[in-house]
């Protein structure tokens, strides 16, 4: 796992051992990046159930402001902190170890960008989703990655499915402003 573009090009991510994540595969990965990559510069990015980082760092290598990653389990949150370090992203992010529901309901200031990628199967997504949609700002996107026989909601909050991208088993989802409002 790598970065792909931008000002930490080439990089090696590490993540953890064994079953507990499952990284974004890059195809996928580079994919993702190739619909938003005029969305990235500037703008504030939360990478929720962030396993090594992978998302958030790519967007803080391609010009964005900041990043928040949150993540519940400790090793994972190692994992990203290391990376950041690695990559030297380190002033401009913060790594979360808490529950996604209790980081989204302290409030704070609002994200541009949100990169939602939980485990598969479990419910996580169309419990946060909601969430997330309520601390974005009014041009903002949120991005879904889920199994292809997962479905997702077509309305979150004031957020409504904009497009959906299939590779392979894996599903990516927009979500933007019902209104139209863009950045």
């Amino acid at each position: 796992m790598r970065v792909i573009t931008g000002t930490a090009r080439g990089k090696r991510l590490v993540t953890r051992e064994g079953g507990a994540v499952r990284p974004t595969p890059e195809r996928v990965k580079e994919a993702l990046f190739s619909i938003i990559q005029f969305g990235i510069e500037g703008r504030r990015i939360l990478d929720l159930f962030a396993g090594s980082g992978q998302l958030g760092i790519e967007a803080l290598s391609r010009g964005a402001k900041e990043a928040v990653f949150v993540d519940s389990s400790k090793e994972s949150a190692s994992v990203v902190q290391k990376n950041l370090e690695s990559c030297g992203f380190e002033d401009s992010s913060r790594v979360e170890t808490m529950d996604f529901a209790l980081y989204l309901a302290r409030g704070g200031e609002p994200f541009d960008l949100a990169f939602l990628d939980p485990p598969y199967r479990t419910g996580l997504l169309q419990r946060a989703l909601p969430l997330v949609a309520a601390r974005m700002n009014p041009g903002g996107t949120i991005i879904c990655e889920n199994p292809s026989d997962e479905a997702t909601p077509e309305t979150a909050g004031n957020f409504g499915c904009v497009r959906t991208y299939r590779y392979g088993k894996i599903i990516l989802t927009l979500y933007r402003r019902k209104d139209g409002t863009t950045a």
